[in-house]
Formats: structure tokens, sequence, C-alpha cells
């Protein structure tokens, strides 16, 4: 048989292995199957990456919404291994896979060697610190659903701790008389920043009314939004730009525009203007970058950003074998200067593109070669608002969309993913059951 891994189970990589197990990891009546499919992945378990702000602001509980690969795996037709991709033989086509260990350190799975047939990269990128001094000491990332629940944490703890301390009037680090009492500085006004800063208003308002702290929400919870570049969403359209710092300004978002931050230190945020910003906690979210490990995959060609560089069929450029999509790669966008942008939308159509050309593969015809719609961006203010453009196929042009209509698209996004993993009938089941939990549960996570 013909051996499918693909590295990386996020939202292209779980779809994709979703797709390829229905189809050739079953037996088929009478036959055997076409092909074994395994899905790699340090995690035993998948979230959608562009929820994690809800999680890190508590208006979303990861254990709800977090699938198993495992499960997965059983259901459909392919093999799950848990480990970190840490090596490559292209002559032997096979890869090492890192020791696993468990929360006390200790060994749970050994190193291991995957051979394959077909290799797919789709390991999406982390975040870039740019060298920013005291910024990945001082400072959380949005990666994983540890860092998101590590925030919540200290964010719920800040409120409660900043409510029987009276304010001092000190150096930086404390609040003076008039500030905030607890004050959250995100650096990066990008997607991620912006929809967490609205979500954290949010929950600022329900702590509050749910009785963990008796602070203003508005005048004694501060949130800062700090951004390099001249304008907020700098990878979106100006007009979506604008419309989101309009709202952001009414829910009470304080904006540091063209601001380029210099260091992070305990409780301050320094820029190179010589202003500082007083924080309790600070999250990341400036920059992506590609991880490390595929600047040293036994000779794959890289980029500056260190992703890998692949042709339109997503082939990489030294191994025809060796495939790579999403974040991780470097892929052509005819008529852009750029390369396809590193959103979930572009992995969902490049995953569904390799799904498609598979059969290409394993019959020895030529591969066609992707081509990348946008559709348009979405941003979720949470329950304030949504604001985004719709483009190319879905209209026809560029229109810009915000409100109910806006949140009900950036919603069905979600719902989608869902559906490409299990199917329109149980996304259905999801979305019913996800409507049960939010109206018998707060809608923040407390604890």
């Amino acid at each position: 048989m013909h051996r499918f891994i693909v590295v990386g189970g996020g939202a292209g990589g779980l779809e994709l292995a979703t797709r390829l197990g229905d189809r050739y990891g079953k037996a088929r009546k009478g036959g055997e199957p076409r092909a074994s499919v395994t899905l790699v992945d340090r995690y035993p378990t998948h979230i959608w990456k562009p929820l994690l702000h809800e999680v890190a602001a508590g208006s979303l509980d990861p254990f709800t919404q977090e699938l198993p690969y495992a499960a997965q795996a059983r259901w459909h037709g392919f093999a799950f291994q848990q480990g970190e991709l840490i090596g490559l033989d292209r002559a032997a086509k096979r890869i090492q896979l890192g020791a696993v260990r468990d929360d006390d350190g200790g060994e749970l799975l050994p190193p291991r060697e995957l051979d394959y047939d077909t290799l797919v990269v789709a390991i999406g990128s982390t975040t870039h610190f740019f060298g920013v001094p005291g910024a990945a000491e001082n400072s959380i990332a949005l990666d994983t659903v540890e860092q998101a629940e590590r925030f919540r944490k200290r964010l719920i703890a800040a409120c409660v701790r900043a409510e029987h301390q009276a304010p001092e009037s000190t150096s930086a680090g404390v609040a003076t008389s008039g500030e905030p009492r607890v004050q959250v500085a995100i650096i990066g006004a990008g997607a991620t920043g912006v929809e967490l800063s609205a979500e954290l208003r949010n929950t600022a308002e329900v702590l509050s009314a749910y009785g963990l702290h008796k602070l203003d929400p508005r005048h004694d919870v501060g949130i800062v939004l700090i951004e390099a570049g001249p304008r907020i969403l700098p990878a979106l359209s100006e007009r979506v730009s604008t419309a989101t710092e309009d709202l952001l300004k009414k829910i009470g978002v304080q904006l540091y525009i063209a601001e380029r931050v210099t260091e992070v230190a305990p409780g301050v945020v320094r820029m190179a203007s010589g202003k500082s910003v007083r924080a309790d906690l600070t999250v990341w979210a400036a920059g992506i970058t590609a991880p490390s490990v595929l600047a040293q995959l036994d000779g794959l060609a890289v980029n500056k950003l260190g992703q890998l560089i692949v042709r339109r069929t997503l082939q990489t450029e030294t191994d025809d074998s060796i495939f790579a999509f999403g974040d991780c790669a470097a892929c052509p966008w005819p008529g852009n200067e750029r390369n396809v942008p590193p959103r979930a939308q572009s992995a969902h159509q490049q995953a569904t593109f390799l799904f498609r050309s598979s059969g290409n593969l394993l019959d020895g015809e030529p591969l066609p070669e992707f081509t990348y719609r946008d559709f348009g961006s979405l941003v979720s203010l949470g329950h304030f608002s949504a604001v985004g453009n719709l483009m190319g196929g879905v209209i026809g042009g560029s229109m810009l969309i915000e409100g109910l209509f806006a949140r009900f698209m950036y919603m069905s996004l979600y719902r989608l993913h869902i559906a490409a993993l299990h199917g329109y009938a149980r996304m259905v089941l999801d979305t019913f059951a996800h409507w049960l939990r939010r109206t018998t549960l707060p809608r923040v996570k407390l604890h």
C-alpha cells in the first residue's frame, strides 16, 4: 500500500488526513485499503487555532471543543502517532519523531522512525519575537491551549488581587491614582490581537457581574493594543482597519499605533518613541515564523522566514515526494507579489486541493496546480460586533460587512471546519449542543 504521512494536526492537516483516510484507508468490500494514512502531531488533541483568543479570554472552554486525534483516526480510517518531527532521511524516505514525555518529565513514548511514500508537512507556525529583549520571558504567546489557559488564569488572579490592593503612586509596573487597577497590554494588532482585546472587554464585564471582583470593568480594567505599523489589521483592507478601530475605541480599548516595542520588562512595555505602558499581563501577538526544524530537514529549501519553498503543485522544490502547505509553506500566488497568505482559509483550500490531487499521485498522472482564491477576511469583536470584507467568488467584488451579518459569517467558518471533519449531520448536532451549553453555563469560565 502507498504510505501517506501527514505531519501536523492543525485545521488543514487534520482535514487532509480525515479525507484521505475516508477514501483510501478503509478496506473496500473484497479487498484491502488502497493506502495507509498516518497523522503525526506532538499533542494528543486538536483545537481550531483561531479559537485560542476565546480560550484566553475565558469565553470558550477548550475541553468542550478539543478533538482527540486517536478518536478521529478510529472513525476515519487513518492512524495517529503522537510525537514531534525532529528529523528526515530523504534517501530512506523516513522521518524521525522525538520522545513524548508526561507532565512529570517521564518518557511516555520513545523516539521513533516512520517510513513514507508521500510526506505532507503542515506543522503551521510559531510566535516570532523579533529578538525584542524580554519578549519571550515576560509575555505570553497564544500558540497552544496551555498558553491560552495560563493567560486566562493569570487574568482572573490579577483582578481578584487588585480588588484588595489600594492603588499606589510609585514606579512603572504599579497602578497610579486614576489609572486602571489591572492593565493588559497586547503587542500586535493583527487578527489575534484585535479579537483578544474585544473578548477581554467582555470578560472584564462578566467577571464583575458574577462577583469575582468589584472593579469597574471599564475604568479599572485597562486594555492596551500596540501596533508597530501605521494601522491595525495591516494584512486587511484599510476600510476594515478603520471600521475596526472605531469599534475598539467605543468599547474602551486604548490604541498605540506606529509604536515599535523595544523591551518587555516585568510590569512594563517600552517603545522606541520613549513611551512606556504599565502591564500586569502582556500578550505577544506581533508576528509568526516557521518552526526552526524545517531548516534542518535534510536539505529541503526554505525561504528567509524558514518556510518550505513549494511549487504550485505544493511539492517542495527539493523533493517531489514531499509536500507542504499552510503557514509552514511558501506557496506562489500568481498575479501577486507575495505568496499565499497564512490564513485558515488558505490551509483549508490547500488541504482540499491535495486530497483531490491524491488520485493523480496514486495513478502516476501529472499533478494539477493550486490556485488560491481570496474570499475575504473576518474579524470577531466578541458579542460587541464583527467586521470584515467579502471578496472574489462570494460577491464578485469587495464589500465591507459588519454587525450581525458579519458575526454570522464569522461563526460559520468554524462550523464549516466541523463539517469537514465530521460531516454536516454531526456539525448540526454539535452546533445545537454548543447552544445548549451556552444557555446553561456562564458566558465566561470563572475558575
